[in-house]
Order: structure tokens, then sequence, then C-alpha cells
């Protein structure tokens, strides 16, 4: 890894490596804003961050080692199962994750996980790191005079994942390209109405003079929680969920989260 940038969050500096294309975020450097004993291992131990890191590893890395994840699965989240960033990487053949040594040591995400990581902290604390990463992603691209959008990105996060999933437990075999675009495009009117409580068809018709669509309308807040929705939906569907049950606890979801980041007064100054 190269390239090293720092942004602060919350009065926190996080070092960010880059590694080709890709940006790697310090987790060790997050953790300093956890209130409280809390430990990497901790997180990484719970069975849905074991859930999310094989989703993401398994539509990123052709490489992952599945037979392993599946038994580092069986165990998470029992009381007597730890396991470490390394142990992670050496088992599964894992990318996403980084343990380093040297002068920059400590463990390293994919942004992608690092946003993940950051609801763990606090819904707020992920907020001001995508907002800081936002900030240092814009000065890069306006210094090398290249486009970069911000909701587009956020909004990719998980978005692979989202539709992996989907392709994956949903969709039968033989299906026509159209027939299978229906599919996607009615998951992600579940999100669509967990959230903003209507179909992008619905916003649309209530919209016929706006360019895009309802999540190029979507503010800060709605984008965060959006990028959480579609992690959690992944792993709903990969867990049998039927769609309506799924619906009713993405809505719940919803609900929450965007209370907690609206209630906030701070939040509410960003854009």
């Amino acid at each position: 890894m190269s390239k090293l940038k720092k942004i602060t969050v919350q009065g926190n500096e996080i070092t960010i490596l880059k590694k080709g294309q890709d940006d790697f975020v310090s987790l060790t450097d997050m953790l300093k804003a956890k209130d409280g004993d809390f430990f990497i291992s901790d997180w990484l131990r719970n069975r849905n961050t074991v859930e999310f890191l094989g989703i993401w590893e398994s539509v990123n890395n052709p490489a992952f080692n599945y037979g392993e994840f599946a038994t580092i699965k069986s165990r998470a989240g029992l009381n007597n199962y730890k396991i470490s960033v390394k142990e992670w990487e050496k088992k599964t053949n894992a990318i996403g994750l980084k343990a380093t040594a040297g002068r920059y040591g400590g463990t390293y995400a994919h942004i992608d996980i690092a946003f993940e990581f950051g609801m763990w902290i606090s819904a707020e604390f992920k907020v001001y790191l995508i907002k800081e990463f936002k900030r240092l992603k814009e000065e890069e691209s306006h210094r090398l005079n290249l486009e970069w959008n911000f909701q587009r990105t956020l909004s990719k996060v998980n978005y692979k994942i989202h539709t992996d999933a989907i392709k994956e437990r949903l969709i039968p075999d033989e299906l026509s390209n159209k027939q299978t675009s229906i599919i996607y495009a009615n998951e992600a009117d579940v999100l669509n109405m967990a959230l903003f409580g209507k179909t992008a068809k619905q916003w649309r018709d209530e919209n016929p003079h706006k360019k895009g669509n309802i999540r190029d309308e979507a503010s800060i807040h709605q984008l965060v929680v959006l990028s959480n929705m579609e992690s959690i939906n992944a792993m709903l569907i990969h867990q049998n969920i039927l769609q309506k049950e799924r619906l009713i606890q993405l809505n719940e979801l919803a609900i929450s989260q965007m209370k907690s980041l609206v209630a906030n007064i701070n939040l509410n100054k960003l854009k």
C-alpha cells in the first residue's frame, strides 16, 4: 500500500492508504472514537459481520476460500470463538481486510467495509466519515481534473453485494434478461418503499419534470441509511427471509436510523 492520506473525523485522525485504485481506511484509527472497551476482534466475531464480509469477498475476490469461510461462519457469534484479522486473511484468502506492520501498521479495510465498520462506532461517526471521505475525493478529483460523483459513489458501496444476493438466491435459471431485470427492480423498490415510502415509478409519476431518479434526490442521511439497508437486505436474502418480512424489518431499520441521524443538529448542517 502507498499514497498515504489523512482525514479528521470528530477529532480523530484517520489514515487512508491507496492500493491500486482502491482506498483502504485504518480501522485501528477509527476505533479511537469508540466509547468503552471495544476491539476489532469483537466486531469480527459477530455473525452479521462475518456474513457481510463473506458476501463482499464473494463479489470482489475470485480467490476467496469458501470452505474456510463456511467453517468460520458456523462458529461466528459463539461465546468461545474469536478470530483475528490475520487469521481471517490467512484462512479465507480475504482481500478486504489487511493487518499491516511497520510505520503505518494496524488494521485496514476497503472503503466499503470501513463504512460498515463506521456504524459500529456510531451512526453519527459514519456520516462524518463519509463527509470527510467525500471532501478528500472531491479535492483529489479537482486536482487531477477527474469527475467524481458523491451520490453515485455512496449509492454503489453495497449495490453489487445487494444485486449478487438477488442473483444467487432469488433468480431461477433460464429466465430472460427482461424477466431478471423485473426481479432486480422489484427488490430495489423494496428498499425504496422501506426508506422513501414509494416506488421508483410512483416517484417518477409525481415528479415528471425532474431528471434522474428517486435516489438522485436523496439526502446524505438517506444515502447512508440506503447503503446500510442494501447490505442488510443482502444478508436477509441469504437467510431466505420472505420479501414481506424483509420489508417490515428494513422499514423499522430505516425509521430507527433516520431518527438517530436527523435528531443530531450537527449532522443536519452537513451538505
